[in-house]
């Protein structure tokens, strides 16, 4: 079977719709009968890089691939790229604003969560050009 490629676009500072491209991924998962684990984890993923793009880069593009084997989650943006990656993906680390704060977001788990429910994940980041992560969920645990 040919994979399904899904791309949305991610509009930064946008809070009224963030979370929509998560939500839609959710339901296509869903419509095609992957198991409820999985969807929670491709949309918990796909949910906090969708908040770190509204958030941190001006949004971005936000893809998910279907495949026979897995499920791989891509958010491109670019943002001002990551200046210490290491300390990004320490549980509530946060270059978040006071203002996102009062919102209720920038809790610092975006990236440890993305690593958390995702089987792989890389960063690709270059300070001044912006920032990819690249995850992989496998729909079997044989993978």
């Amino acid at each position: 079977m040919e994979p399904l490629h899904l791309q949305y676009h991610v509009n930064g500072d946008d809070f009224t719709s963030a979370g929509e491209v998560s939500s839609e991924i959710k339901q296509t998962l869903r419509r095609l009968g992957i198991s409820p684990d999985i969807v929670r984890r491709c949309s918990i993923c796909m949910y906090e890089g969708e908040m770190n793009l509204v958030i941190h880069a001006s949004g971005g593009v936000a893809e998910a691939i279907i495949g026979d084997r897995d499920i791989t989650l891509i958010l491109r943006d670019n943002g001002p790229g990551i200046p210490d990656l290491e300390q990004a993906m320490q549980e509530g680390f946060s270059t978040a604003g006071q203002g996102v704060r009062e919102l209720g977001f920038g809790a610092g788990m975006g990236l440890p969560n993305m690593k958390r429910y995702s089987d792989e994940m890389r960063v690709d980041t270059e300070i001044g050009k912006g920032t990819t992560v690249t995850m992989k969920i496998f729909l079997s645990q044989s993978v």
